[in-house]
């Protein structure tokens, strides 16, 4: 796994980040415009579209992701009510079947039914990437490692190449995870996808955005609103 400068990675990824975030409030306006009295075929290709853009972030994710893992456990482009929402580095899937519930009212029960299914194998697959977590973390705290990070600056050299193995293990997992769980959130939402309407899916979508946004926009106003407390204090 790439080992790059991490200020550097996190600063490319924000720029890209703050990029796809406009893109992603153009699509939101376009999603609810589309809606009603729109040709099947344009509403397919906005979808197309959309997904993409989605697929876009994914990639961009992943290659930073392989070379500052950190970074997304805790990114410092994200506001402090968009961190403490996530779980292993982005929303919950299961966080979906709460949208299509808000957003789309006219599922038939053949679709239902599916969606039932489709919530428990997600659920399960949740826990089991949360297992995995809480696996990494106990690693962590082992105290041959937890000796090691303690004294680090007065290690020996076999000591120091310890050090760095167990590094570099640490990240091995802590990206495998975080691909885990992203191809978790990806796979969730195309299941969904493919048994609602374009119609359907153009609410969903548009309120997956519509909510993104809303968080972001909160999160920066809870930020503001802290600073500003802080310096008047």
């Amino acid at each position: 796994m790439a080992d790059g400068n991490g200020a550097t990675t996190g600063k490319n990824f924000q720029t890209f980040f703050n990029g796809w975030l406009i893109r992603q409030q153009n699509f939101l306006e376009q999603l609810l415009t589309s809606q009603d009295g729109v040709e099947i075929e344009s509403q397919g290709s906005l979808i197309r579209e959309v997904l993409s853009h989605y697929e876009e972030y994914l990639e961009e994710k992943s290659r930073a992701a392989s070379e500052q893992v950190f970074l997304f456990y805790s990114p410092p482009w994200l506001t402090s009510f968009e961190k403490s929402l996530l779980w292993v580095g982005g929303f919950k899937p299961f966080l979906l079947f709460k949208l299509l519930a808000n957003s789309v009212t006219d599922l038939t029960p053949e679709q239902q039914e599916t969606i039932d299914r489709f919530k428990y194998e997600t659920k399960k697959q949740e826990r089991e990437l949360t297992e995995a977590m809480a696996t990494i973390q106990e690693s962590v705290a082992t105290p041959p490692l937890l000796n090691l990070v303690r004294r680090f600056g007065r290690l020996v050299d076999g000591e120091a190449l310890d050090l760095q193995s167990a590094m570099q293990t640490l990240k091995v997992g802590l990206f495998r995870t975080l691909e885990r769980a992203d191809k978790l959130r990806a796979s969730t939402a195309m299941k969904v996808i493919d048994i609602l309407s374009p119609v359907q899916t153009l609410k969903l979508l548009a309120a997956a955005a519509d909510f993104q946004l809303r968080v972001r926009k909160l999160g920066l106003q809870k930020d503001q609103l802290r600073e500003t407390a802080c310096r008047e204090s």
